[in-house]
């Protein structure tokens, strides 16, 4: 630094944002846009605070203290978990098992015909049917899924695992698709130009540097399920949600707190997993 560089008085700091007027501007917008949105649902949330809002409010929070603790509700409690679990996780493995071909098969970077130029027609129209597919199977939420599936199948598991399959599995495949493809290409684009399979292409050169953000949403699909399970479980598809359902309709509030504490800690345990995964692959 020069001596007159070092003399040469420093700028005084600026005492507001320079920005201010383009984001009152946009918040404005943005309010202006809002508004309807809110008289068009009847969106009044003072109501919540009103005397007699409060007094009911206040009866109902109170029955569900204290919490159910029998041991044979405990038991009950965590027999049903498990089931939970256990279809979120057949159901997103089923998932996996639509959502990664059908991913591989809609992603423009595998596609050899489109290394040299415009994809060709048939790989062209295979990618494009792949994609409406997808949207297809996650433009139907589960909760209608597993009502056909109720009436299909009957009531229990199999109907919730089928309904988390496809919906998730449209979910799984549109997002792996879009993260294989705003990653970095070269090294898949230049394995295919070297005479390398599409599936070496994968696992060599998009597999590796988008594994941690493909694991980390995997598992937080995984949690998603373990919710979608137990909201399933009140059309029947058994697990805690059926469980759920029946104390609430029997007014026991002290076992759906129970309840709703033991699935608060599932889906903190879907996250430390989501955790763990992402330090080891990082």
């Amino acid at each position: 630094m020069t001596a007159a560089a070092a003399n040469r008085p420093q700028a005084a700091a600026p005492t507001r944002d320079p920005a201010w007027l383009g984001r009152l501007f946009w918040a404005g917008a943005a309010a202006v846009l809002l508004w309807p949105l809110l008289v068009a649902t009847e969106f009044r949330p003072w109501l919540i605070f009103e005397p007699r809002s409060l007094e009911v409010t206040g009866r109902f929070l109170a029955g569900f203290l204290p919490p159910a603790h029998g041991a044979e509700f405990l038991a009950m409690v965590a027999r049903e978990s498990w089931r939970t679990v256990a279809m979120a996780t057949a159901g997103l493995t089923l998932a996996l098992l639509l959502a990664v071909p059908m991913s591989l098969l809609s992603t423009r970077v595998l596609s050899i015909s489109a290394l040299a130029g415009p994809m060709a027609r048939g790989p062209f129209v295979l990618r494009q049917g792949v994609r409406w597919a997808l949207i297809m199977l996650r433009s139907v939420p589960e909760l209608v899924w597993a009502l056909v599936f109720v009436r299909v199948v009957g009531l229990g598991p199999t109907a919730g695992v089928l309904a988390i399959a496809l919906t998730y599995g449209g979910m799984l495949g549109k997002v792996y698709g879009e993260i294989l493809e705003s990653g970095e290409t070269h090294a898949a684009q230049t394995l295919l130009r070297n005479g390398s399979s599409r599936l070496q292409a994968f696992c060599y050169g998009l597999l590796p540097q988008n594994a941690a953000e493909l694991t980390s949403y995997t598992v937080y699909r995984w949690e998603c399920a373990i919710r979608s399970s137990v909201v399933l479980g009140f059309i029947g598809a058994g697990g805690l949600g059926q469980e759920l359902d029946g104390s609430m309709k029997m007014f026991n509030g002290g076992e759906v707190l129970t309840m709703l504490l033991v699935f608060m800690a599932l889906v903190a345990l879907a996250d430390r997993v989501s955790a763990g995964l992402r330090r080891a692959l990082g």
